[in-house]
């Protein structure tokens, strides 16, 4: 999604606060997203039960194992669970499973891309309100003609100064959207559901985190290596209290100067 330029007066000589840019991410930070994904898997055991004995075959797993090795090839969101659905499905019967039940995963998959977008509560208030004291910049991953559909849909655009949907949130990532936004990771925070994709890769450039989780977290979001007491991760539990999170954040940034 092409950028949008910086306000006037954001250059890098400007003045700092101890936290000038922060970052959201988008699915289950400012949205509901994963449960829409969890709906489609339960669906998905239900086709499959006449194939197979869900109890004793390990179809989580397996399906997991799949979408992991998958995001190499078609990264992550929607389609790429879609596929890596239906070649789970046909592996695990042996090239059983009938076309009509392959046609009703297929469905799953445009069903989850269909969803309406239902904002978290209060997220909007609380985007505002760190939007009217800092720089804001929406960061986010998945496919891109969905991601693009579901941030059109939600209202929020237009208070980002800039949004980017990236095929990974690694360190190289962040350090990238950072840089193209005039900042430094030190003055940084991200607020997001997920230790994993959200906060540890900006923890590891010297930034800071807000976690918000969200009730259900996909395994592969929950591997992590972000400890409990890190001083530079507030942990949140609605997004009616982000905007106190980053000043307790800057307060503490402030302190290391």
């Amino acid at each position: 999604m092409t950028p949008a330029p910086l306000p006037a007066g954001d250059t890098a000589a400007a003045p700092l606060r101890p936290i000038s840019l922060v970052g959201f991410d988008a699915d289950d930070t400012l949205w509901h997203s994963e449960t829409w994904f969890q709906a489609a898997h339960a669906e998905y055991e239900r086709i499959l039960s006449p194939y197979l004995d869900l109890a004793d075959t390990g179809l989580h797993e397996r399906l997991l194992a799949t979408e992991r090795a998958n995001i190499a090839f078609f990264g992550y969101g929607a389609k790429g669970m879609t596929l890596s659905m239906l070649e789970t499905a046909i592996a695990m019967t042996e090239g059983r499973i009938a076309a009509a039940d392959l046609a009703r995963i297929m469905q799953l998959g445009k069903d989850v891309l269909r969803h309406p977008v239902e904002l978290l509560p209060d997220i909007r208030s609380a985007v505002e309100a760190v939007a009217a004291t800092h720089r804001i910049v929406l960061i986010t991953k998945g496919d891109l003609f969905h991601q693009e559909a579901k941030i059109a849909a939600s209202g929020l655009a237009d208070l980002f100064t800039r949004i980017e949907i990236v095929s990974e949130k690694d360190p190289a990532a962040y350090a990238r959207v950072i840089h193209e936004c005039n900042g430094t990771p030190e003055h940084f925070a991200m607020i997001g559901n997920s230790l994993r994709s959200d906060i540890a890769p900006v923890l590891k450039l010297g930034g800071w985190g807000v976690h918000m989780p969200y009730p259900v977290t996909w395994a592969h979001e929950m591997i992590h290596d972000v400890a409990d007491d890190d001083p530079h991760v507030e942990r949140i539990d609605s997004a009616a209290q982000i905007p106190q999170a980053i000043a307790r954040l800057e307060v503490r940034a402030t302190a290391r100067r």
